[in-house]
Formats: structure tokens, C-alpha cells, sequence
């Protein structure tokens, strides 16, 4: 098709849109598309929609079917058709929610499909089980790409790495395989999973969940499946994540063995017949399209680490809907964008546990984000504006008030998109380089450090690599805060001249993170980092990468600090953590929000500390509380 690439056709990803007037047909990322749809009223400025991989139940997906059945109820003008598609194994829950619209179904083209392999037990060590089965398909050279399914990027990593290693010295015909990680932290160096870079070498991509449903190479014809996927599981009455190792869906388990259908290149499917017909039951028109055949590659192999029954017993038939498993603080504050009363009128495909949107409206309660009448506040129309997590645009507003907008707009790019090191360091000059990006008041200005260096170094990616630090995140991050740069200067919001470093700017810093953050404070308990919570009795470690875990001894660790996030996991580790000092916090959080917090040696040192400083404002208006007063305005 003679087509322009941003004209007639285009896209619109997070920090990029190509597109223009005269686009006819956009691809769009679904939380993109919701954050339109929650802004105007009816269905958008679109004829047709077309919802692709339903069943992977993510949240926006989920939440613009549930706003746009409700437009379509409400008999909003124009006339906008929507065309879920999905996996057979959802379609009787979407009929029933859509009220039994007419069904296409499309039977799989003629490829041939491979015959799972399995194992007689699940493998101890999952990523040497997955290396040895790669070796096995290179040392036979059997023709085509591989695809390798673990459930985490650690693993991923792991894997490529070993099998660098392993592939290298083998004795093949042809050039050495090329291995390629494939995961959101690899940003856009994923792109590589595509690219015909050597037309003779092998591909071994190395994957997770991501690649279940919306990833696929023509080339592919070796499926490796560890049977598991690791999945952020957040649990709203202690406001935080387990990292849960789960089997996946059997649907899942499908997915990836078609992926080793091999199409030849520049081969596809074409229509050849159409049959209509009506169901009996629902009185629903449903239609069958049937393709003539192309030219396919012979079966490939399906090779699973895991018995029979595994996938049997053990796995659910669909994935979990992600509504149920996230934070939903963002969507509740959406919601209220679209004037929608009370998130339970919203209709879900599978409704969220009442306590999880409990737990959400009382921390935009607490966030200013809602009105006496439960309706969004001034602030919170405006805290909906940002692509961020509602405490951390309310961080980012308040740097407005205390003048570090420049610095915050860093640390909430950071936040996003590059959060600092996640991998220990690989040798002794690396760790010296990580050191000398440390900051004394904690990781969020060490974030701050790590960006300001990274753009004088001029985005160099060797810099990145010598100090274990992602590349491609940090080129991401900065797109992101140039378009959170964009934004505010739209909504006209106040803007600060740099001031890094200063000691005015360290301490207004710390403002803003309290004034978002409040909810996330821990106190260490006994003086050996073992700090408690303060909403609730859970008790953490600093996470190793810390940067008050690499000074030296006998540095002690900070008594009051602030957290990015909390994740249940083996070690229970803060992560993102930066000391403030306590009476901080009782000036800058809401004051039913301290006596709410449950019972604890933290909350009873913090009301005393109130009562003294109430006491001493009294006495005398000292220019410390008089400074902490007078920027309370967004509470």
C-alpha cells in the first residue's frame, strides 16, 4: 500500500506520536487511548477501535471496554463500533458483558502446530534446563529461531549471559546464534528481536509474559517453556507488592506453542470464504473465516519444563484480570476524571475487591486529591493530568510551592523510567564508579546525580555500561521529562531555575517528597535497619542497592526514612529509600492522616512531637515552623 508512515497511517506510544491530521488508521498503546477516552465524553474522535489481545486482562484494557459499554449505554451521539479481539477461551464473559454482539470467529491458518514436549519434573534450576535445551537445537542444527519463555528479567538475564558463554565456542556451519533479551526493562534495544541484522545466524530471543500473545517472528519454530511467569501482585491493605512465582494460564501455555508456527518470509494468510450464521441460544450472528494455504515452514518443537499434570492441575484456564492485582488508585483517580459518582457504577469485566477501591479513595482522600463530597478537588483535576502515580504527581506539584520543580521534574522522570541500579556490580572499578554517583541525602538525589551525569557525558552509552546502568531507561527518562516539562508549562504551572546542591534546594526537595510520600514512611526500629512501617506492622530491610547500604561501616542507617516502594519478597526490601527528618512529616501530613496510622511506638512519638511543636508555636512563632507553615497550601 502506497502509505506515509505519520500521515495516513501512524502511532502513539508513551513519549512518541506519529501521527498527524490526515491519519487514517492509528496503532495507539491502550493506556494512551484511556487517558483520551477518560478526557472527552462519549467514545473519542474514532469510527472504529479495534481492542487487540483482550485476554491478557491488562487494566486499561479492561477499563475501556467498562467506559465504552457505558457510553454505548448511554446512547452518546455518533456512530463508533468497537471490535474486541480476543482468545476463545474469554469470549463467553465478553458476550455477556457486550450483551451478545455478533461474533467473527477466525480458525488458525494451516501451519502446522508442534506437539508439546514435556518433562517428567519440573527442572531445579530453570535456566540451566533452558541453556541446555538451546545447546541441544544449535549443536543438531535444526533450522529456525528460538523462542525461550522464564518467569523474571533476572532470569532472562542469566540466561543470555550463560548462554553468550555457551554458544560461542560450539562448532557450527554457520555464524554463532545471536541471543536476545526481551523485556520492558530493555526499552527500545528490544527492537533488535526484529532485525535481520546477519541473515544466517540464529535468533534465541530470551523472554517472559510479555511475549505470551502480542509478540511473533515468522521465523520462530522452537519453543522452550518454562510453565511460569512472576507477576507484581499488590495487596491494598498494606500497600504493597509480592513478587508471586505462579503457574500460567492454560491459555498462556497455547499461546506460546503457536508461536513456533513458522510462516516463510513474505507469506500470509488470505481470506477465501465466509460463513454466517445464527446461534440458537443467544440469537447472536456469528461468522467463520476460512484461509486458503500458504506457504508454511514444517512443524517446529514445543519443549516444556514441566509434566502434563503441572499444566492440568495446577494452571487456571485464563489469566488473572490485572484489575485485581494492581493499585488501583490511578484508575479510581481516572474514574472521577470521568465523572463517574462512584467507581463501583463503572462496569468491569471482573470487579475489583471493594476493600482495594477502599483502600484507593482513602489514599486520594489523604493525597487532597478529592473534595468534602467525594469528587475530584481542584488539585486532584490537575493530578489527573500526569502520567504518574497520583503521589508522585502530587510530589511534583508540590515542588511548585517549594520551588525545586527542576529537580523533582528529574527524580519523577527517574522514578518512572530508570530507577537507579537493579544489578550488582560486575568488578571492583565498576562499584568505584557507582560510588562516586552516590548522593549523602539518600537514592532520590542520587537519582538526580545519576541523570544530571549522565546528560553531561552526552548520553553516552559506554558511560552507562561501565557503571551498570541502563542505557535505553535513561534515554527514556529524559523524553519523559521533557514531555512532563511540555505538560506543565501547558497547564501553566510555576517553574524553578536549577538549584541542585544547595542546601535550601535539599531541604525544599525533601518537602515535595514528604508532601507526596507521607504514606510511605518507615522508622528504624532498633538501630540495625530494621525499620517498621508506619501504615502498618510489616517490617523491612533496606534493599541492596541502597545507597546507605554501600557506605562503609560503621555507617548507621537513617532512624526516619521515605520509600519509593515496598515489595514482599524474600528479603522484604524498601527500595528507593532517602532519610528525612520526623517533624517533616507531622508538619506536612495531613493531620487525620497521623491519627489514623495504627497503634505503634512510631505514631505515639509522632503525636508527642506534635504536641510540642503546637505547644511551641504558641509560645512563640519560630521562622522553622513558619517555613514548614506557610507551604502547606496544596494540603
Amino acid at each position: 500500500m502506497d502509505l506515509t508512515l505519520g500521515h495516513e497511517v501512524g502511532y502513539s506510544i508513551p513519549q512518541e506520536d506519529c501521527t498527524g491530521p490526515d491519519t487514517l488508521l492509528r496503532f495507539c498503546w491502550d493506556r494512551l487511548l484511556l487517558q483520551e477516552v477518560a478526557s472527552t465524553r462519549g467514545t473519542g474522535a474514532w469510527g472504529v477501535l479495534v481492542l487487540d489481545e483482550a485476554q491478557e486482562r491488562s487494566v486499561a484494557s479492561d477499563l475501556l471496554q467498562g467506559l465504552l459499554r457505558n457510553a454505548s449505554l448511554g446512547n452518546l451521539p455518533g456512530d463508533s463500533r468497537v471490535v474486541v479481539v480476543t482468545d476463545p477461551a474469554l469470549e463467553p464473559k465478553l458476550q455477556a458483558f457486550w450483551g451478545n454482539p455478533p461474533i467473527v470467529r477466525v480458525p488458525r491458518g494451516p501451519g502446522a502446530c508442534p506437539t508439546p514436549v514435556y518433562r517428567d519434573t519440573v527442572p531445579t534450576d530453570r535456566v540451566e534446563a533452558a541453556c541446555q535445551a538451546v545447546t541441544e537445537l544449535c549443536t543438531k542444527e535444526t533450522p529456525g529461531d528460538v523462542l525461550v519463555y522464564l518467569p523474571s528479567e533476572e532470569e532472562i538475564l542469566l540466561c543470555c549471559e550463560s548462554l553468550s558463554r555457551e554458544v560461542g565456542p560450539l562448532a557450527l556451519r554457520g555464524p554463532p546464534p545471536r541471543v536476545l533479551p526481551l523485556h520492558p526493562g530493555h526499552g527500545p534495544a528490544v527492537q533488535a528481536a526484529y532485525e535481520d541484522i546477519d541473515l544466517g545466524a540464529r535468533k534465541v530471543v530470551v523472554t517472559h509474559w510479555l511475549a505470551d500473545f502480542s509478540f511473533s517472528l515468522p521465523s520462530i519454530r522452537h519453543v522452550i517453556d518454562s510453565g511460569l511467569e512472576l507477576r507484581s501482585v499488590y495487596n491494598p491493605q498494606i500497600r504493597a507488592e509480592s513478587q508471586v512465582l505462579r503457574p500460567i494460564s492454560k491459555c498462556q501455555a497455547e499461546a506460546r506453542r503457536l508461536r513456533a508456527r513458522g510462516v516463510l518470509p513474505g507469506k500470509s494468510l488470505c481470506p477465501s470464504e465466509i460463513k454466517h450464521e445464527k446461534s440458537p441460544h443467544t440469537n447472536s450472528e456469528k461468522s467463520t473465516v476460512a484461509f486458503c494455504p500458504k506457504s508454511f515452514l514444517p512443524s517446529g518443537s514445543c519443549l516444556c519444563l514441566y509434566p502434563k499434570s503441572f499444566l492440568e492441575l495446577e494452571a487456571p484456564p485464563l489469566p488473572s484480570p490485572r484489575v485485581c492485582e494492581e493499585n488501583l488508585s490511578p484508575l479510581v483517580l481516572l474514574l472521577k476524571r470521568r465523572q463517574i459518582a462512584e467507581p463501583g457504577e463503572c462496569h468491569f469485566l471482573d470487579r475489583p475487591a471493594p476493600e482495594a477501591l477502599m483502600q484507593a479513595l482513602e489514599d486520594l482522600d489523604y493525597l487532597a486529591a478529592l473534595d468534602d463530597d467525594g469528587n475530584l478537588s481542584d488539585l486532584g483535576v490537575i493530578l489527573s493530568e500526569f502520567p504518574l502515580p497520583p503521589e508522585l504527581a502530587k510530589a511534583l506539584l508540590a515542588s511548585c510551592e517549594f520551588d525545586c520543580v527542576d529537580e523533582m521534574l528529574t527524580l519523577a522522570a527517574m522514578l518512572t523510567a530508570a530507577p537507579g541500579f537493579t544489578q550488582p556490580p560486575h568488578c571492583a572499578e565498576e562499584a568505584a564508579l557507582r560510588r562516586a554517583l552516590e548522593h549523602t541525602d539518600g537514592d532520590h538525589s542520587s537519582l538526580i546525580q545519576v541523570y544530571e551525569a549522565f546528560i553531561q557525558s552526552g548520553a553516552d552509552k559506554a558511560w552507562c555500561q561501565a557503571r551498570g546502568l541502563n542505557w535505553a531507561a535513561l534515554c527514556q527518562a529524559r523524553k519523559l521529562r521533557g514531555e512532563l516539562l511540555e505538560l506543565m508549562q501547558r497547564i501553566e504551572l510555576p517553574l524553578s531555575q536549577p538549584a541542585f546542591g544547595s542546601e535550601q534546594n535539599r531541604r525544599n526537595l525533601q518537602k515535595a517528597l514528604v508532601s507526596g510520600y507521607f504514606l510511605k514512611v518507615a522508622r528504624d526500629t532498633d538501630g540495625t535497619g530494621n525499620y517498621l512501617l508506619l501504615t502498618h506492622k510489616h517490617v523491612a530491610q533496606l534493599s541492596p542497592y541502597c545507597c546507605y547500604r554501600s557506605r562503609r561501616a560503621p555507617a548507621r542507617p537513617p532512624p526516619w526514612v521515605l520509600y519509593h516502594n515496598f515489595s514482599i519478597s524474600k528479603d522484604n526490601c524498601l527500595s528507593i529509600v532517602s532519610e528525612i527528618q520526623p517533624q517533616m512529616l507531622v508538619e506536612l501530613a495531613p493531620p487525620y492522616f497521623l491519627s489514623n496510622l495504627p497503634p505503634s511506638e512510631s505514631r505515639d512519638l509522632l503525636n508527642q512531637l506534635r504536641e510540642e511543636m503546637a505547644d511551641s508555636s504558641i509560645e512563640s512563632e519560630s521562622p522553622s515552623t513558619q517555613e514548614f507553615g506557610d507551604a502547606c497550601v496544596l494540603q
